[in-house]
């Protein structure tokens, strides 16, 4: 044990600066980049005899108690992952083309932004209505795009309108007003359970259930495809050109300061069109519509966001400068029993993002959209791309943006929610984590504090889905247990660097699904616990990097790279003929099953080199695990000896147990 411990640390030595992403490395541009070929379906062809041939026997029970699932009680459970857990093979092929075919349609354009809003919902198995667009004036007068933005208003209130004639008055009150009680105190798993926790699991099924069973989201989607109509760069420069020379109001309304140039009362609210120079704003629930020409605005309260349940509509876009935005709790493109839409042009932002803000849905559709810039994105927990029981989604079309998050956030999928986090180009980071503690300390590091090395940290972020377990054999306790939805996390094009606590990067709990895409780019994926295509609980994980030398590293102590826990599906996936470097020293993974679970890695090319110490294709309690590299002349350091020899070049070992390894 000395002497591996000798090696570990020597072995060490330079190769973080020797395989870190390469900034300047030269790669093609977005423009020119297609969507890469999805390789679930032919990597599956690759390595599915080996599974069948090998370890038939573990795998027929896995899928056998995999499929026992359908079963458990869990309220809402999303046909992908019940698939994903039934076929894994199905599942987790649909769920890479669903990742494929929304990264498709971000890059055609934002013009396509109803249609990226109808892939979205289509991976909850929920189908938006087909409205007839209002068509948008490519010149004209003033009242031309006035005409135009009041009718596209008149069109999605009536939507809306559509969606919540069967909810109660007290039903909607009851939406809007626990929206915020769910972003408080959303939790993953119930553990003890009380007359405090009982009213908290009631009053998240009530939500979920008017959610499901009373309001009409196919007609609240349409309402968000409608206002998705103002986001047409067409159109943005058109309306710029239309009222660039406009003199200003002699006052400003109330709550704002700087040139305002056009008011507009209208039967939904507010329109304002603000000029070019710095403007303030102030808003709040008599403000449906802000389109401000340019200047470095700041903007503070509820930004394209409603403040309160009759009002439902709220758009916010941007056309140019260095902006910052303060938002509110639930207060930044958040749909909170509507729809909130902000777009912005161009400029270097900031977002400031409370709780709850930032491309957010509860009981309704949130979408950001900034269309350039090197933009930084600084949240709170469920921020940036964060659904319950409707859908949120961030997209960062173009510049080396950084997004950062406590937790819940940059892709997370609560009960009923899908939430999705879309950049199209540039070196971004994201890091998501680092505030709130880990139940695992509890066991793990008993006397550790904030700051140990051995401390842990949640974040259920970086594209993660989790339902509401409640921990508890009592059948009317579980009864309360709440499926989770889905989280999505896809880069385009860029050297990216992702940092994370526990469950993150393609992780799912509790019939929850992740998926993360890199498409492009030597990136750096480093994750904790639970991390890059791990999970718990029933639930489903993908993770693909398609290209690139790329750098995965763990700080967790355990499940990393394809991990699975308590019948789940995991699938792990290195894809291209880039040399990469796995850096697991203080972690265990690349293909780990345990308690009726079912877990891949497949590394497709590249001469990798491996610092593993204990994983790669080890099985335990009935599960089955697989580890392929399937091409390249590979180093394994400091690999320790197990029952099954060492891990090496051209190295077939197959576990009793179930477990895997396969070098080629």
């Amino acid at each position: 044990m000395v002497t591996c411990a000798l090696l570990l640390a020597v072995v060490g030595c330079g190769l973080e600066k020797t395989y870190r992403a390469d900034p300047s490395r030269p790669q093609a541009s977005l423009a020119a980049e297609a969507t890469p070929e999805l390789v679930v379906a032919k990597l599956q062809q690759q390595v599915r005899g080996d599974l069948d041939q090998r370890v038939p026997t573990q795998q027929a029970s896995v899928l056998k108690a995999l499929s026992e699932g359908t079963t458990f009680p869990a309220r809402f459970k999303r046909p992908l992952v019940v698939q994903g857990l039934t076929e894994p093979w199905k599942g987790l092929m649909a769920l890479e083309r669903q990742g494929s075919r929304l990264a498709e349609v971000a890059r055609s354009g934002p013009q396509n932004l109803p249609t990226l809003i109808e892939r979205l919902e289509a991976g909850m198995d929920r189908v938006a209505g087909s409205p007839k667009p209002v068509p948008a004036p490519t010149g004209g007068t003033e009242e031309d795009h006035v005409a135009f933005v009041t009718a596209v208003l008149q069109q999605a209130h009536q939507l809306r309108g559509e969606a919540l004639r069967t909810l109660r008055p007290d039903d909607r009150r009851f939406l809007f007003e626990h929206a915020e009680t769910l972003v408080e105190t959303f939790t993953p798993q119930v553990a003890e359970w009380n007359e405090q926790t009982r009213q908290q699991a009631k009053a998240d099924l009530r939500f979920c259930q008017l959610v499901a069973e009373q309001l009409d989201y196919g007609a609240l989607a349409a309402a968000a495809q409608v206002l998705a109509g103002l986001a047409d760069e067409r159109w943005l420069a058109s309306v710029e050109n239309a009222f660039r020379d406009r003199r200003a109001l002699p006052a400003p309304p109330a709550g704002i300061t700087g040139e305002v140039l056009l008011t507009r009362e209208t039967s939904s609210g507010l329109i304002v069109i603000g000029g070019s120079g710095p403007n303030a704003y102030d808003l709040d629930q008599r403000v449906a519509v802000v389109i401000d020409l340019g200047g470095d605005d700041t903007y503070r309260g509820r930004i394209a966001a409603n403040a309160d349940a009759e009002h439902g509509i709220s758009v916010v876009i941007d056309l140019g400068g260095q902006d910052t935005y303060h938002a509110a709790p639930l207060g930044l493109a958040t749909g909170r029993l509507g729809v909130g839409l902000l777009v912005d042009r161009a400029g270097d932002d900031l977002y400031e993002l409370a709780q709850g803000a930032g491309g957010t849905g509860f009981a309704g559709l949130g979408l950001l959209v900034d269309l350039a810039g090197n933009d930084r994105y600084v949240g709170a927990k469920f921020t940036q791309g964060a659904a319950v029981g409707g859908a949120g989604l961030l997209v960062d079309r173009a510049g080396n943006d950084t997004l950062t998050s406590s937790g819940y956030a940059i892709g997370f999928g609560g009960p009923l929610g899908i939430g999705a986090v879309m950049d199209l180009a540039g070196n971004d980071r994201y890091q998501c984590g680092e505030q709130y503690p880990s139940v695992y300390n509890a066991t793990d590091a008993p006397d550790g504090k904030p700051g140990d090395s051995l401390f842990q940290y949640d974040c259920f972020g970086i594209g993660t889905g989790s339902g509401k377990r409640i921990f508890s054999k009592d059948p009317e306790q579980q009864s309360y247990g709440l499926a989770g939805g889905l989280g999505l996390m896809i880069d385009l094009d860029g050297h990216d660097r992702y940092r994370s606590a526990n469950f993150a990067q393609g992780s799912g709990y509790f019939f929850g699904a992740g998926l993360k895409l890199d498409l492009a780019g030597n990136d750096e994926h480093a994750a904790a616990r639970y991390g890059h295509a791990a999970g718990a609980h029933h639930s489903v994980g993908l993770f693909i990097d398609y290209g690139g030398q790329d750098f995965y590293t763990s700080t967790g102590p355990v499940y990393n790279g394809g991990a699975a826990w308590d019948r789940s599906v995991m699938l792990c996936i290195d894809a291209g003929e880039g040399d990469d470097l796995y850096d697991l020293r203080r972690s265990d993974g690349l293909a780990r099953a345990d308690h009726h679970s079912w877990s891949l890695f497949i590394e497709e090319g590249g001469g990798d080199r491996y610092l593993v110490p204990n994983g790669m294709g080890k099985s335990g309690n009935n599960s089955m695990a697989g580890f392929f590299d399937l091409a390249g002349e590979d180093d394994y350091v400091a690999i320790l000896r197990d029952s099954l020899g060492g891990r090496g070049n051209g190295r077939i070992l197959v576990d009793e147990a179930g477990g895997l390894f396969l070098d080629r």
